[in-house]
């Protein structure tokens, strides 16, 4: 007779914790914006294609200093807005050590990259990328943070 009122309570708790749950999951975190940002170090050449003469045009390399930020209203089946390492392995995994004239598809600038990075990942409202100290570029896409503009930027 025990066992089938442990058994009874039990279920009882399980259902009651489930009910919770699902009231916290639908009501609590309504209006909840979650932000993440991260910052890598990408090693990669480019040699910029330009309308006047630059030591730029020659092929050089940088150790870019690359922050990108992402933005969600809802966070995933683990609780995350992304996954930190595959944020990072999709931009550091296809750049690093690269030749940026190759892998991007526009006139590898500092603005160009961040706006590339920006339009890469989906989440991604904001790429800020530091090509040399004192010398940084970032791109924001509006739409994907239209309305928030005070609690993302």
């Amino acid at each position: 007779m025990d066992t089938i009122k442990n058994d009874l309570y039990t279920r009882k708790l399980a259902e009651k914790w489930n009910f919770i749950r699902k009231f916290a999951a639908e009501n609590t975190y309504r209006n909840m914006i979650y932000c993440i940002s991260k910052r890598m170090e990408i090693a990669a050449a480019h040699q910029l294609r330009l309308s006047h003469e630059s030591k730029c045009s020659r092929l050089h390399g940088h150790n870019w200093m690359v922050t990108v930020y992402l933005m969600s209203e809802e966070l995933n089946e683990d609780g995350m807005v992304a996954d930190f390492t595959s944020v990072k392995e999709s931009i550091h995994g296809y750049l690093d050590h690269g030749y940026l004239n190759d892998l991007i598809d526009r006139n590898p600038t500092a603005e160009n990259i961040a706006q590339w990075i920006v339009e890469r990942i989906p989440q991604c409202y904001k790429a800020v990328v530091q090509e040399s100290e004192g010398n940084t570029a970032m791109a924001v896409d509006e739409r994907k943070i239209a309305g928030k503009e005070s609690l993302v930027l």
